[in-house]
């Protein structure tokens, strides 16, 4: 590739001060866009999350099934009746 012989030439004509920047520069991009391994992927558990069992101590929830019958007959009948 030409330009990169052109870029190498540039980078040998600068002090060794720069020198040392230019490749220090390139070991961080390296290290930056380096491909980062897959992690195994963990499942969330619902469990521990605060919103699990927020309506268990509510009575209309011990029969959850019926409840959303009820309320959609209910909000039907509203829109629709």
């Amino acid at each position: 590739m030409p330009a990169l012989d052109h870029i190498q030439q540039d980078i040998q004509e600068l002090p060794e001060e720069a020198q040392q920047l230019i490749l220090d520069f390139v070991s961080f991009l390296k290290q930056r866009y380096q491909p980062q391994p897959n992690k195994p992927h963990q499942p969330i558990s619902f469990t521990d999350q605060p919103f699990v069992g927020m309506w268990s101590d509510v009575p209309e929830m011990q029969d959850s099934a019926a409840w959303v019958r009820q309320t959609r007959q209910q909000q039907w009948q509203r829109h629709h009746g």
